[in-house]
């Protein structure tokens, strides 16, 4: 393993200088892998993977070894950077303009929105691309949700299609889950979220999902997704196209208080309490 640690390149990745920072920084301290391991409650083979770049280090293990080695928030920033770079290629450029947006507005017609979902319904929704590093991915997908947390968010408008709330992801008790963090989302200022009932019709979007994002200072921009990979364009025809779409499929959608009496509906009819059924019975 040492080897390994002198024969890392940080500057090959951010996972790379994270390792190479930590092992640094943890010599600095005059620690071993063991006793950094024994000070933040892990093993010492969990820090020797984190060291060589063989596994992602999650925010958890970051904010404890600032506390360990007093490194002032050094690795709490890093793992940021870490995790979106452990997100696919085509996506990192959307998920860091996404974090400094001011404004997202969204059409979901087939899943709940990322920075909207739990961390069982992102789980099953990821699986389902058959990735070779799950965990990893999912964890870069909850980090992307850390923007709503933020002392100024972005203003997020979400319209979810019906069937989002009906397709059975992950099974009953994930959809419940789910569902009841949607409704817990209603009371925030800065989200608000209508569903685009099945009685809508034919409506603007029916090619489906798409995404604007508005910024203070940048062009506006419209994101889409194709089977392999993510669009986006700052063409002020097509942007204005997408915002004509959104404005017609916001008047066609349920206010925001029926569309939370739908998705409460919803919950306690499909999503009930089934202890005593398989959790994938309605998969």
């Amino acid at each position: 393993m040492p080897n390994n640690i002198r024969d890392l390149d940080p500057s090959a990745s951010p996972l790379d200088y994270y390792g190479s920072e930590l092992r640094r920084l943890r010599e600095s301290a005059g620690l071993k892998q063991a006793q950094l391991g024994s000070c933040i409650f892990c093993t010492a083979s969990l820090i020797g993977q984190i060291e060589t770049a063989k596994k992602v280090p999650t925010r958890d293990f970051s904010e404890r070894v600032d506390a360990a080695l007093g490194t002032d928030g050094v690795f709490s920033r890093l793992v940021g950077l870490v995790l979106r770079s452990q997100l696919p290629t085509w996506f990192q450029q959307y998920a860091e303009l996404e974090a400094k947006a001011t404004y997202i507005s969204t059409y979901q017609a087939q899943v709940v929105y990322g920075l909207l979902q739990t961390e069982g319904y992102a789980r099953a929704v990821l699986a389902t691309g058959m990735p070779p590093r799950l965990d990893d991915l999912l964890a870069a997908r909850m980090e992307r949700q850390r923007i709503l947390e933020r002392e100024r968010p972005p203003l997020s408008l979400v319209i979810l299609d019906e069937a989002v709330l009906h397709r059975p992801i992950g099974g009953w008790r994930v959809m419940r889950g789910q569902l009841g963090h949607l409704l817990g989302l209603v009371d925030r200022r800065w989200v608000g979220i209508q569903v685009l009932p099945y009685a809508a019709g034919e409506h603007a979007s029916l090619v489906g999902s798409f995404n604007l994002l508005r910024f203070d200072d940048d062009p506006e921009l419209v994101y889409t997704e194709d089977l392999i990979s993510g669009h986006m364009t700052a063409n002020p025809e097509t942007v204005r196209e997408a915002a004509r779409r959104y404005a017609n499929l916001q008047a066609a959608a349920l206010p925001e208080g029926d569309s939370a009496e739908l998705i409460s509906r919803v919950m306690e009819e499909r999503y009930g309490d089934q202890s005593g059924s398989d959790q994938h019975a309605l998969a």
